[in-house]
């Protein structure tokens, strides 16, 4: 997608998204592998398939839906994107945070990022969950990479507070008063689609990392780019390579995340009528 067409693409998607909801969403959520049951907490006026909004492309990892859904939470206008692109699957990075982009085009302030994760802490076990304090993009990539769209943001953004710390101050309350272990880390965004190496792992834990994971790095810096404020929360659905006799597979992760899907849509209704 050339940069000049980005602007133009986006205008069309929210003509689209306009044309099926007057919904003005204040709030917006990407949600990570078998995290998309927070939906049923909605009040929900419309759901559209990806492909069906224009330039959107389509989702092809077990457990991500591929919708974006318009409703309300405790009378918060949201926007909850079920399933997510991955840059591992082959898309475009452009095309990887066209959602967020949107999301702030369409008037978006706040941004929830969700997402499954390797536990790399000292006693973090599968099932518990992590709120995001920083990241480290070991990507090798950046999605503001070319010409700036200086409608969207400006060219060289500060991300000296990426994720709000009043809103991870929100999120710490939230589970606080659910009596629901949270801890707080470093996120470690890699490419994937391979899992670490215990090598890696051992890498990663030197350097401040808590968990890894595939994702929300490239989301978290386009928010940023855009001024939006973003929150972001790991589900921990595995221990990463080395520090468990298993080996790693998908089909954990998703079990996994089945598990606690309840406690975690609960959490993030919360938070959401708490922002």
């Amino acid at each position: 997608m050339a940069k000049s067409d980005q602007l133009q693409k986006l205008n069309e998607a929210a003509q689209f998204i306009r044309s099926k909801t007057a919904l003005k969403p204040q709030v917006g959520l990407v949600l990570g592998s078998g995290l998309g049951s927070f939906v049923e907490k909605m009040q929900v006026e419309v759901s559209l398939p990806f492909h069906e909004i224009p330039h959107f492309g389509s989702v092809s990892v077990e457990g991500h839906r591929g919708q974006l859904i318009f409703g309300t939470v405790s009378g918060v206008p949201v926007i909850a994107q079920q399933g997510r692109l991955h840059y591992y699957e082959g898309h475009s990075i452009d095309s990887v945070i066209f959602p967020v982009r949107l999301m702030g085009h369409l008037g978006v302030e706040t941004l929830i990022l969700t997402n499954s994760a390797g536990g790399l802490g000292d006693g973090m076990r599968p099932g518990d969950f992590m709120v995001i304090e920083d990241h480290i993009n070991l990507t090798g990539n950046n999605p503001l990479i070319g010409a700036n769209i200086k409608e969207l943001g400006p060219r060289f953004p500060d991300m000296s507070e990426a994720y709000d710390r009043q809103l991870l101050g929100k999120m710490a309350q939230v589970f606080q008063k659910m009596n629901i272990a949270l801890h707080k880390g470093v996120y470690a965004g890699v490419l994937g689609p391979s899992y670490e190496t215990p090598a890696e792992v051992r890498f990663l834990k030197q350097i401040g990392c808590s968990a890894v994971g595939m994702s929300t790095v490239f989301e978290t810096i386009a928010a940023n780019h855009m001024g939006m404020k973003v929150a972001g929360l790991s589900c921990i659905t595995n221990l990463a390579a080395g520090l468990s006799s298993q080996k790693l597979n998908h089909q954990e992760v998703t079990d996994t995340a089945k598990r606690v899907e309840m406690t975690f849509g609960q959490a993030l209704s919360n938070f959401v009528s708490e922002i």
